[in-house]
């Protein structure tokens, strides 16, 4: 009788645990790194831009309790496999490589790749062309996978965040910068970016696939909920109201 209660017990703490568990909120995880439009704080250390009311948005759709917090752009897939946050929400790429180790939601928006640099600089982007050039690229984006395999002659420099590339590239430390356009057009207009224009958008499948919400294989269930909210955003316009308060062109990727 006395194992049998015991059972009893250890079963009613292990389902209160899981019950804990689904009520705690949802940490939806922008880089720590501020890249405005996208995400940057306020001054009271709240997040806010584009990404985080996208995703309050989809959170309200999906009818979950979401929370948004800020991981290290190089740590955050070690922190959504370790549990420390449940969704990558911070311009991912959907990618075959990224896909082995985690799941994505839907595509949630896509934007075009820019190549940015100084203004007297004029460069070829052949096969061979950016041959002694230095390259900044954000380490562990598909911006450094496509010049790595598009220029392995460049001189490819990666940075902890697109800032400090866009930072060497003002000061002549490098020649080229590859970052979303969304990214780097602002530094364009700024006065930082006084020395620098575009110089194309390259294209390659890399780019094709979107950007998607990230989360660990088995919750399957967040995912489904998560595609649901993401589609009624778009359905209903918000999206389109969302983003159109931020960014100057279209970056919707519609749901199919």
């Amino acid at each position: 009788m006395k194992s049998f209660k015991t059972s009893l017990l250890a079963g009613a703490a292990l389902l209160m645990g899981i019950a804990v568990a689904h009520a705690d909120p949802v940490k939806i995880s922008v880089s720590a790194e501020p890249i405005p439009p996208f995400f940057s704080l306020d001054g009271q250390g709240n997040w806010q831009g584009f990404l985080p009311d996208y995703a309050k948005a989809v959170c309200k759709e999906a009818k979950l309790d979401c929370v948004v917090v800020a991981t290290a752009w190089d740590g955050i897939m070690p922190a959504l496999l370790a549990k420390k946050i449940d969704v990558i929400w911070a311009g991912m790429s959907i990618t075959p490589e990224r896909q082995k180790q985690i799941a994505f939601t839907i595509p949630i928006y896509n934007t075009p790749v820019e190549f940015i640099g100084n203004k007297d600089d004029k460069f070829e982007f052949v096969p061979g062309g950016l041959k002694g050039k230095a390259v900044g690229v954000q380490t562990s984006t598909i911006h450094a996978q496509y010049v790595q395999k598009a220029y392995p002659e460049a001189e490819i420099r990666n940075y902890a965040t697109l800032d400090a590339a866009m930072a060497d590239l003002a000061a002549g430390r490098i020649e080229l910068v590859l970052g979303d356009a969304d990214s780097v057009g602002p530094f364009l207009e700024g006065k930082d970016g006084a020395c620098c224009d575009s110089k194309g958008f390259p294209k390659d499948p890399l780019f094709e696939g979107g950007i998607g919400g990230g989360l660990r294989k088995e919750d399957t269930e967040l995912k489904a909920k998560l595609d649901a909210g993401i589609k009624a955003v778009y359905a209903s316009g918000e999206f389109k109201q969302i983003a159109g308060k931020y960014f100057k062109y279209d970056i919707g990727m519609p749901p199919k």
